[in-house]
């Protein structure tokens, strides 16, 4: 790393955590709202590669339902990049900066160079921990002998074993997705806002996540809720609900975080 690196990583202290309320976590899903309407094509172009990342999840998926099920419930898991150019639009709007579209992306092309991409490391990581999870309860209840035909006996899954394995996943599933929120929900913004180490932007998401219980849990479910009911028409819904969720995380992540001079 280069002391150049070194003084833009030093350039930005460490924001304070402040107190999230219901109506500041209304008003930022409508802001989130009007931001997606004032540029829909930055929303639709962001989210597009997310969809047709899904796309070819569940491609991947067809014909062994087990699969299917697993890259279904670990795609939420990587839909937060989707947010990163958004958050950028989102912040010109907020400032009346214009949306120069090559400007956009020049910004989202930088960030290569910086500190998200170790969060992406870590979520993958975490990713291929749930799917590898995914695949050791199946073989664990059934056997690899189940993993040839279960496309064509969805019944397995209604057995006693069946409900078990879903119960043990749903459960891990949920301790993992909650993890992958707390550690990004304000990391991902507050890195393309800031000049801060990936370290510190994960472990102030998670004070923040701490400290405001309540409104960032029940911010959770709403992602959570929008994100799989968007999933369900081939993942299409994603158009929509990406650009809105990614638009009102940045306008959460103002009022939650105050940044010192």
């Amino acid at each position: 790393m280069t002391d150049t690196n070194m003084e833009r990583l030093e350039a930005s202290p460490i924001p304070e955590i402040g107190e999230v309320t219901f109506a500041e976590l209304w008003s930022a899903l409508k802001a989130g709202l009007y931001d997606f309407r004032a540029a829909p094509g930055f929303g639709l172009a962001f989210s597009a590669f997310y969809v047709a990342t899904g796309l070819g999840l569940f491609w991947l998926g067809a014909g062994t339902f087990i699969w299917t099920l697993a890259f279904a419930l670990g795609f939420p898991l990587v839909a937060p990049f989707a947010a990163v150019g958004l958050y950028e639009v989102s912040r010109r709007i907020e400032a009346g900066e214009p949306l120069d579209r090559s400007e956009v992306l020049s910004v989202v092309w930088r960030e290569r160079t910086r500190q998200l991409p170790w969060i992406g490391v870590i979520l993958t990581l975490i990713f291929l921990f749930w799917s590898f999870f995914a695949h050791m309860t199946f073989a664990m209840f059934f056997g690899m002998a189940a993993l040839t035909n279960v496309s064509t006996s969805y019944e397995i899954y209604f057995t006693a074993n069946g409900m078990a394995m879903m119960a043990m996943q749903t459960v891990v599933g949920a301790a993992v997705a909650f993890l992958v929120y707390g550690v990004s929900v304000m990391s991902l913004p507050l890195l393309v806002d800031k000049e801060i180490d990936f370290v510190t932007a994960m472990l102030v998401s998670l004070d923040t996540v701490r400290k405001n219980k309540a409104v960032l849990g029940t911010w959770a479910v709403v992602i959570a809720g929008l994100l799989f009911a968007a999933m369900v028409p081939l993942f299409l819904g994603l158009f929509i609900a990406l650009p809105v969720l990614g638009h009102a995380t940045w306008h959460l992540y103002r009022r939650a975080l105050y940044h010192p001079v």
